[in-house]
């Protein structure tokens, strides 16, 4: 379906307003974050509940396991979001320059990508001037950078959001093993870890507009995957030391 000129201007509640879907983006990279949580803290304490008894080891690998993926988690991502918002910054840059050398071609490039949404030259034109008259380099950040230069990432906060959602995800099969009765700790872990990515995983689809069963299918299969693995490399383990 074809949007009139109106309907292209002006679409506060939509899906792909910009306000809604950073949000969105940012409480999907926290589902997956906790994700991540579960599945790595699940496979390192069951791995050592199988080659031990014992509490104590699986506790301190559970909490070591917490700690080194949330600190790499949180490294990594402010890394990554300093990388994405420096390139930002260029580019604003780059355009605040443009736009003081040359006002009138980039005025045209403004009228021309306007059009190229769908509106008319008549209307194009009018738009990209009244944008001009108002804010030229919000107006060129939006439509040519797809960028607002007063909401750009921060990477401290994208780095602490990523390690909080580890961190929430690794409490989950840390306290199920350590909490469990010594004879059913790994049933009991496997079985929460299987429900709590069922229900992520399900989210996570929801959040991205999939199909929410697939997603939790395929989230348990490799969590599974995961946990078998390394229940058998802790007996494997557990049986040569002992």
């Amino acid at each position: 379906m074809v949007e009139t000129e109106e309907q292209m201007i002006t679409h506060p509640g939509e899906p792909h307003d910009t306000a809604l879907s950073g949000r969105l983006n940012w409480l999907r990279a926290g589902v997956l974050g906790a994700n991540d949580g579960i599945i790595s803290t699940a496979g390192l304490v069951i791995g050592v509940a199988a080659a031990t008894a014992s509490a104590a080891p699986v506790l301190t690998a559970g909490i070591a396991g917490l700690v080194s993926g949330a600190v790499s988690m949180a490294l990594g991502e402010y890394v990554s979001v300093s990388s994405q918002r420096d390139t930002e910054r260029a580019l604003l840059e780059k355009e605040r320059g443009e736009l003081a050398q040359f006002p009138d071609q980039e005025l045209e490039e403004l009228v021309k990508l306007y059009e190229a949404k769908g509106l008319s030259p008549a209307t194009a034109r009018q738009v990209a001037r009244e944008l001009t008259e108002r804010d030229a380099f919000t107006a060129h950040a939006d439509i040519e950078l797809h960028l607002d230069p007063e909401a750009l990432t921060n990477p401290w906060q994208a780095a602490g959001a990523s390690a909080v959602a580890f961190t929430t995800g690794s409490l989950l099969p840390l306290a199920a093993i350590v909490l469990s009765p010594p004879g059913i700790r790994i049933p009991v872990t496997f079985l929460v870890v299987v429900l709590a990515l069922a229900v992520t995983g399900g989210l996570s689809a929801w959040l991205g507009g999939a199909r929410r069963r697939r997603a939790a299918v395929r989230l348990v299969a490799g969590g599974s995957l995961a946990m078998a693995v390394t229940f058998g490399v802790g007996e494997l383990v557990g049986a040569a030391v002992g």
